[in-house]
């Protein structure tokens, strides 16, 4: 069971979260997660999960690659950050963890009571619709908040219209 959500009390505003990743259909949750925060004077949480790595390895090597996952972490993260300010005008928190995707998300959601609402979008049909909406409808995982799924083939346009 998920905490009380604080955003509809006072000094608290509704925040939209939307996990990055630097495929296409994460750009376009961004996008829509930007406009909602900043249509309902509300807040964007971006997260960028990197998953966890075979700690069989050696150490010296397995420091290495997390090390290069974080840069990446930074660079994607910050490059979407960087989109909303640029396009939309709303400044984002950035959360980077690591682990397992829905285990991080419900954390963050946890930790965070302002955030009510988790935007996905899916990918192309010839791909699957992506790997957290294939996530959240394979597994039955289910998140503990409401999830709005963009469906593929929204332009910009057609983003800024639903916001």
């Amino acid at each position: 069971m998920v905490s009380k959500r604080l955003s509809g009390e006072a000094g608290h505003r509704r925040k939209f979260m939307a996990v990055v990743d630097g495929t296409p259909e994460c750009e376009r949750a961004v996008r829509y997660s930007a406009r909602r925060a900043k249509n309902t004077n509300g807040g964007l949480v971006l997260l960028y999960v990197i998953p966890e790595h075979d700690a069989q390895q050696w150490i010296g090597v397995q420091e290495f690659i997390r090390a290069e996952a974080r840069e990446e972490a930074e660079t994607v993260a910050t490059r979407a950050a960087e989109s909303a300010r640029e396009t939309v005008g709303i400044e984002a928190e950035i959360v980077i963890r690591e682990g397992d995707r829905s285990e991080v998300i419900n954390a963050i959601v946890e930790e965070d009571r302002d955030i009510a609402i988790l935007v996905l979008a899916a990918g192309p049909a010839k791909e699957g619709p992506g790997p957290l909406v294939s996530l959240l409808a394979g597994r039955g995982k289910s998140f503990t908040i409401p999830v709005t799924v963009l469906p593929d083939g929204l332009d910009d346009t057609d983003i800024d219209a639903l916001c």
